[in-house]
């Protein structure tokens, strides 16, 4: 799977080990940074480059990661079309996708280690939508229709 991956200068050295472990996997990563540790940078930053690469159809999903995870988490879902959640166990990594359509994981740095990082990537990454479960679709499309209410570019 192709997938976009960005932190904040928290969030590099687990963003660095994530990427890699990805890749060897068999994922094609695009890394949008940082690309080093500087403490001057701001997660906002890299929560818009990951949800506008996804909304211009880079990669389907994303992987975002700051210290706690919580700033990263705020800002993506500001960006219509983006789905970020917050998960630091594989239980909500692959629900969050099943029943919610999650398109961004996102992983607090200092919260989780890098063994458990890779299992959450990996349920993330293995699960899919289940758009054949009525009660799935009905709650979807209400998040939409608010996401669309909401829009500065709705009507």
């Amino acid at each position: 799977m192709k997938i976009v991956i960005a932190s904040d200068h928290a969030g590099f050295p687990l963003k660095e080990d994530v990427r890699a472990y990805l890749a060897t996997k068999g994922h094609e990563v695009v890394d949008l940074g940082a690309h080093s540790i500087d403490p001057s940078d701001d997660y906002p930053d890299f929560a818009e480059a990951v949800g506008n690469a996804i909304n211009a159809g880079v990669a389907k999903r994303g992987i975002l990661i700051c210290g706690s995870g919580v700033g990263v988490c705020v800002a993506a879902n500001k960006i219509p079309g983006i789905r970020a959640g917050m998960c630091h166990d594989h239980y909500s990594a692959h629900q969050g996708v099943e029943h919610d359509d999650m398109n961004v994981l996102v992983l607090g740095a200092r919260v989780i280690g890098t063994e458990t990082a890779h299992d959450v990537a990996d349920a993330y990454l293995a699960a899919n939508f289940i758009s054949t479960e009525p009660r799935f679709v009905r709650r979807f499309n209400k998040v939409l229709a608010i996401e669309a209410k909401y829009s500065k570019t709705a009507t």
